[in-house]
């Protein structure tokens, strides 16, 4: 939420924040009874399912989180406010729920070689009641989760939930009717395997983020093309595209203006910030004109190593360092 944010802005991430809220109290009692519930019940798959449910659980404290560190203003020392911080709690989050994916398919592969008994009417009820709250959720959810790509995602985590709660009912009544307990950790290997994935894309999206990765699914080449094409714009040059959180992607360029455009330079600026905020969702741009210089500069400015200096290396000249 920027500083100038309008009222009905506001209003906006309020309602907004007010549903993932809703959400979290849901999804977090259905945590407690499915733990509870796993335990008394001694079912591998509604444990599994928990499982899952931390992870959904996470996600909403995410998406709730970002848009509270939306409001928080940048400082001198975080000139990039407070964002960053949701990629590291992605990181930390996968690399936890990974361990958990690990322990819950170890363990259900000892139950596949030797199955163990499950009260299969008390695990249908605590999977039902686990059901109807995720149903509930996302129906807090579904509202904005076409206007909102950070609710959308969480939308979709409860949804994925629900459908795992639909397997393990399912399981708890072919369990009640024939005691074949072997379907219990039949159903905890493919809640695992999900909750493997899903933990493992996490993994990888969010290191790819820490690492100043070019945003998934976003060509380079495209780009530059894209920002070629736009009227007064002769080349770029020194290019960097990286993401700051899940949705906030920020870009930095060379541009070389045309000579019939040097007094144009305003309006060709913000010709090529609209091309890359409506074809590429980059809100957050740093560019450079009437680069000169730069005109047999590749595209990728390469990045090198350099000692750090103090005060006392340097000549009676001052700073030794290159400039370019």
């Amino acid at each position: 939420m920027s500083k100038g944010a309008t009222e009905e802005e506001l209003r906006f991430d309020g309602s907004i924040a007010g549903r993932l809220a809703w959400a979290i109290l849901l999804t977090a009692l259905t945590l407690l009874a499915e733990i509870a519930g796993g335990i008394w019940t001694n079912s591998l798959a509604l444990l599994s399912d928990a499982a899952h449910v931390f992870l959904d659980l996470f996600a909403l404290i995410l998406s709730l989180v970002a848009i509270r560190l939306a409001s928080h203003p940048v400082s001198d020392t975080r000139t990039f406010g407070w964002h960053r911080t949701e990629v590291f709690a992605s990181f930390v989050n996968g690399a936890t729920v990974f361990i958990m994916a690990v322990v819950i398919l170890y363990e259900a592969a000892g139950r596949l070689a030797a199955p163990e008994p499950v009260k299969s009417l008390p695990l249908f009820i605590i999977a039902a009641v686990g059901l109807v709250s995720n149903l509930l959720a996302a129906s807090a959810l579904h509202r904005h989760s076409h206007d909102d790509l950070n609710v959308r995602s969480a939308f979709l985590h409860v949804m994925g939930d629900a459908a795992a709660s639909v397997g393990v009912i399912v399981g708890g009544v072919v369990i009640y009717y024939t005691n074949w307990y072997l379907l219990d950790a039949v159903i905890s290997v493919g809640i695992g395997v999900v909750i493997f994935r899903g933990a493992w894309g996490i993994l990888l999206s969010s290191v790819h983020i820490l690492l100043e990765g070019v945003p998934r699914g976003m060509s380079t080449a495209a780009v530059v093309e894209s920002i070629r094409d736009v009227q007064g714009v002769s080349d770029v040059h020194h290019l960097n595209i990286w993401t700051i959180c899940s949705h906030i992607q920020a870009l930095s360029a060379h541009l070389d203006i045309a000579p019939e455009f040097r007094g144009r330079q305003g309006e060709v600026l913000r010709a090529v910030e609209e091309r890359l905020l409506t074809g590429y969702h980059i809100s957050h741009t740093t560019l450079q004109v009437d680069c000169t210089l730069c005109q047999e500069a590749p595209v990728i400015k390469p990045l090198r190593h350099r000692p750090r200096t103090t005060a006392h290396d340097h000549g009676p000249g001052g700073c030794n360092h290159d400039h370019h």
